[in-house]
């Protein structure tokens, strides 16, 4: 078991990420130390309840009432959060609620806006049950749902009380969805720890037979890079923006393709899309961009849009992108295997940049759009 601390100075938060086989098990203790007589309420995605649900159930006091959500980022909606706002005012929860968020991606996202704005505001304990949650959404506050617009425009910061990242949770995940979470660990490491690329490099086989130790190493390494970032940057004004990597075309992508594409597999054609677009701006070295590259094959992620997704919708997506500037779309520069860069032509701080045409075209035309 390891346990990783996060602090945001900014609101004088801190709390504490368990990882590790069996890490749901430290869940029943939290609530009884920190919680005691405060009322209960689970928000789990449905695949996770079916498959852990008894163990869910088994972590928190009788009768906690655990409403489901169906799995997809479909459920991520202004619909689907005024349905579980409902539910729980009609059980009348009141402020002394506790809000578990149990399952992916989507529902911590879901979760966590609900308890950012549920009566203003109750606490929120995030237990991901896939890789992607567990390296990325349950940690950092950033809430949110989508829109027809784009993806996350309407959200809050809303900072864990506490994380439970078990890592028995991800043996039964499907091989896309394990793919997701090994796409945002690479993604870090390709920006911020050239250590931690050169271990996801060696241990491949390892890591894509879901060894336990390892997945405890790999989830504990990139908790611990995005809450350096998070304590820098809690609201995404400067250098959180770092996280981002990959994640401007892969939005675009994931827009383009009606969220059919897995959040994954956008990051990763986006980081091969993104790293192309630093080598034609000569920030990056043909090796590095060759060693991404290779390293996102190798992991079984895509390298190419996939059929269907045009380049029109993608360029559109991109001018609603949270980053975009007067409709000028922004992007993370890579310059080497755990460096991006982060100053402007003035030398002042800056951790996103708007790209000529021709750029943007080259790292489209890399992943075949």
């Amino acid at each position: 078991m390891r346990r990783v601390p996060v602090e945001t100075p900014g609101q004088d938060v801190s709390y504490e990420v368990a990882v590790g086989d069996g890490a749901l098990d430290g869940l029943a203790a939290f609530l009884e130390e920190h919680h005691a007589g405060r009322r209960i309420a689970a928000i789990g995605d449905a695949e996770a309840l079916r498959h852990h649900g008894d163990r869910l159930r088994d972590a928190l006091p009788e009768r906690t009432p655990v409403f489901a959500v169906p799995s997809g980022e479909a459920s991520k909606t202004r619909a689907e959060k005024a349905r579980l706002e409902d539910e729980l005012l009609s059980r009348r929860l009141g402020r002394d609620t506790v809000l578990v968020g149990f399952g992916g991606g989507v529902v911590t996202d879901l979760a966590g806006f609900v308890a950012a704005t549920y009566l203003r505001g109750v606490p929120f304990v995030a237990v991901p049950t896939t890789l992607l949650a567990a390296v990325d959404a349950s940690v950092g506050g950033k809430t949110g749902i989508n829109t027809p617009h784009g993806k996350n425009l309407v959200g809050a910061i809303r900072q864990p009380a506490a994380v439970f990242a078990d890592t028995r949770f991800l043996e039964t995940l499907p091989e896309p969805e394990f793919l997701n979470g090994v796409a945002e660990a690479l993604k870090m490491a390709a920006t911020s720890d050239p250590g931690l690329f050169r271990g996801m490099e060696t241990e491949i086989g390892a890591l894509r037979a879901r060894e336990p130790g390892l997945l405890t190493r790999l989830i504990a390494a990139a908790v611990r890079i995005k809450a350096a970032v998070v304590s820098a940057d809690e609201r995404e004004s400067g250098q959180r923006e770092v996280l981002n990597f990959g994640h401007t075309i892969g939005h675009g992508l994931e827009n383009a393709s009606g969220y059919r594409l897995a959040h994954g597999a956008a990051v990763a054609v986006g980081m091969i899309a993104e790293s192309r677009m630093a080598l034609r701006a000569e920030y990056l070295r043909p090796a590095a961009e060759d060693r991404l590259h290779s390293l996102i094959d190798s992991l079984g992620l895509p390298v190419r849009a996939p059929d269907g997704v045009e380049r029109g919708p993608v360029l559109a997506a991109l001018r609603s992108d949270k980053k975009a500037r007067g409709g000028e779309p922004r992007f993370v520069v890579l310059e080497d295997i755990g460096r991006v860069r982060d100053r402007d032509e003035q030398g002042r701080p800056a951790y996103s940049f708007p790209l000529p045409a021709e750029v943007v075209d080259a790292g489209l035309g890399a992943i075949g759009l």
